[in-house]
């Protein structure tokens, strides 16, 4: 293979390259709302500052060699080896697998090819680095690399990145700042420093090691250089040493949340340089009516109090899955915790040792939705729900009575957390299913998931389409505060799921994207037609909204009630670090979550409020937007709930091999055991 490489490096050449491309050019690609009215634009073109040869300074030469291209003064332009390794992986595998360019190729694949991924373009790619050897000399190559590289945040070229990650100009970078900068590389939106400290982190580490090894720098140099991390600027004064990485000079939009969802949809679905490049026109499901009033509300509430309270409100359609409106926090462009979106959630595994992930960013390949942005938070008791439509989907009917104690203490349970406490409503005696939701009463759910299981709970969840839910199936024993929001979820992600109950056992996952074509008039993405997916039975829709209204009329949420058919469910963690309230009508499903974006104080003493449970501020907020969201929308009811009695009739007969009581069962043959014959009962 590597003699097959080398022959076609070798063949006759132009006599001069081809023209290089722009590197910055890219068409623009404009974000619509609903109405077709532009809200913003993205190129990514914002930021590139170009930069003489000689200020280049020689740590960061290094830095880009050492971690990019270790043999850069040794090669014709193309490392056989690497090449013909990663060619033949490609060819092995019909698909690109393998990397293996030196800066060269790199360069080349900026400056004069397309950035289709085939093994045409990597053959193009050699060939063409191969003549640049023999045109230019390596300082040249390298610089002429150093201008036209992308290190993320739009930044092209590292005078841009030097400018927009430390606020400085190149020639004056230190050798960890270098370290950095080239650790982004390789994929600039993942070891983003801002976004991902702890993956940039490493990654400076691991340039700086390869420095050493291979006598770019002294040990001494080493040691001073790794004892200073990386530290964002916002977060203050570091401990000591630092790595200081500058909040963005971000340009200013309308409704930053919900352009920055939009971004991370279509950076995970179709890559970053679809949307910098592509010339992309998208029309999102942004409502500015609805948005305005969203903003509103959280504004209101928030009035008086400060920096890191936050509160993150998303809206959704329930029959389309259209996001209608998203605030994920205070204010995008202040604060420490200001650019991450909190109405975004977390990955779909489980949580590592961190408060937060700022910026955190996941994709369900499934059913196409962004699930990141933040580690999410825990629902509390807005949890129950996925309890109800567990419970009725097995034949539990909302008449069911537990006992309700103040204190139930889970059987066989020897560590911690053994005793269930009732937070939001009252307890003792026995109560059903439907007081029990109004009520919010932990006890009787903490019983009822043990009865119906955690696993199943888990899996009802998830089918609704809540991406965190975080339960080990070798865990032997259910409990029961798995009933009780142990998982971290997103505002997104709740009202999406509610939007289940909404839309009567249909779900339609969440998308801000109605429709996007490319700068082609190719249509990528068009939602204006897609059917959801039956997940929930129709009677158990219906029987959990049903319960869910009672919270509203005459439970724990009626500082929710708007004064038109409304269902929803308050949540609190047992902490107070965590507010919830998340309802819907059959038109609009909205969920509200505040707390401190930090973890760290819990939600006493706000706003005249000594402890702010689910049915306080965060209804409140509730109630303001969807007042003003539903003002011009004609009044509709709910469905009258099916009774349930037929599920649990047909639980019951399944449970008897499909047979009625009084079923006579009359053997065909006279040998042991089936098959059976079924007669009718006798009259």
């Amino acid at each position: 293979m590597t003699t097959i490489l080398a022959a076609f490096l070798f063949l006759p050449l132009p006599a001069s390259l081809p023209e290089p491309k722009d590197i910055v050019e890219s068409q623009t690609s404009h974000i619509l709302d609903i109405n077709g009215k532009q809200i913003a634009t993205i190129q990514k073109a914002d930021q590139n500052i170009p930069v003489d040869q000689k200020d280049i300074p020689q740590v960061l030469k290094a830095a880009v060699i050492a971690s990019e291209d270790r043999n850069f003064y040794k090669h014709g332009g193309v490392d056989l080896r690497g090449s013909a390794r990663a060619l033949w992986a490609d060819l092995r595998n019909r698909s690109t697998v393998q990397g293996g360019s030196t800066i060269t190729q790199q360069y080349v694949k900026n400056a004069y090819t397309n950035r289709k991924r085939n093994v045409t373009r990597k053959v193009r790619e050699a060939i063409l680095a191969s003549q640049l050897e023999r045109q230019y000399d390596k300082d040249t190559i390298l610089f002429k690399y150093l201008q036209s590289v992308y290190l993320g945040n739009r930044a092209v070229g590292v005078g841009a990145a030097a400018q927009t990650y430390f606020r400085k100009p190149v020639n004056q970078l230190t050798l960890s700042e270098a370290a950095l900068l080239s650790g982004l590389i390789p994929a600039p939106s993942d070891y983003e420093p801002r976004g991902h400290p702890d993956k940039a982190e490493q990654r400076r580490e691991d340039v700086l090691k390869k420095m050493l090894q291979q006598h770019y720098i002294s040990q001494e140099e080493y040691d001073v250089a790794m004892s200073q991390p990386v530290w964002n600027a916002v977060r203050g004064k570091p401990p000591g040493p630092a790595t200081l990485i500058y909040p963005p000079e971000q340009q200013v939009r309308q409704y930053p949340y919900f352009v920055d969802y939009v971004e991370r949809y279509i950076n995970a679905k179709y890559g970053e340089s679809a949307l910098l490049e592509g010339g992309l026109t998208i029309q999102t499901s942004l409502d500015p009516a609805l948005q305005d009033e969203a903003e509103k509300a959280v504004a209101n509430q928030l009035k008086g109090t400060k920096d890191p309270l936050e509160m993150a409100l998303a809206a959704v359609e329930p029959p389309t899955g259209f996001v209608k409106a998203l605030v994920g926090g205070r204010d995008f462009y202040t604060g420490e915790f200001g650019s991450v979106n909190l109405a975004l959630g977390g990955c779909d595994k489980q949580p590592t040792n961190v408060k937060i992930e700022v910026t955190a960013l996941c994709w369900d390949p499934s059913n196409h939705t962004v699930t990141g942005g933040g580690t999410g938070r825990q629902p509390g008791s807005s949890f129950k729900p996925y309890v109800l439509a567990t419970a009725f989907s097995q034949g539990v009917l909302p008449t069911k009575v537990y006992p309700a104690p103040p204190v139930f203490h889970v059987p066989h349970c020897t560590g911690k957390n053994c005793d269930i406490h009732n937070n939001e409503g009252e307890g003792g005696g026995s109560m059903n299913l439907r007081t029990a939701t109004a009520k919010s009463v932990n006890t009787v759910f903490a019983q009822l998931v043990r009865d119906v299981g955690c696993k199943e709970t888990a899996e009802m969840a998830k089918k609704l389409g809540i991406t965190n839910v975080w339960y080990s199936p070798s865990v032997q024993t259910c409990s029961g505060n798995f009933a009780l929001g142990v998982s971290s979820i997103s505002p997104l992600d709740a009202a999406a799921a509610y939007g289940v109950f909404a839309a009567r056992g249909e779900r339609f996952p969440a998308t801000p994207i109605v429709k996007m074509v490319d700068g082609h008039g190719k249509v990528l993405e068009d939602n204006t037609k897609r059917k959801g997916i039956k997940v929930l039975d129709e009677a158990v829709a219906d029987n959990v909204t049903d319960l869910l209204r009672g919270v509203i009329s005459g439970g724990t949420g009626t500082s929710a009630n708007i004064g038109r058919p409304a269902a929803g469910k308050t949540g609190t963690t047992d902490n107070f670090h965590d507010a919830w309230f998340t309802g819907y009508t059959p038109t609009l499903s909205t969920s509200v979550w505040m707390g401190y974006a930090d973890s760290l104080h819990p939600l006493l003493g706000i706003k005249g409020v000594a402890r702010v449970f689910g049915g306080t501020i965060p209804a409140r907020t509730w109630h303001d937007f969807m007042s003003q969201a539903l003002k011009d929308v004609p009044v509709t009811d709910f469905n009258q709930p099916a009774p349930l009695k037929a599920i649990a009739d047909a639980i019951a007969r399944n449970a008897r091999g499909g047979f009625d009581p009084g079923d006579k069962r009359t053997p065909i043959d006279s040998g042991t055991g089936g098959p059976y014959q079924v007669e009718p009962p006798a009259p």
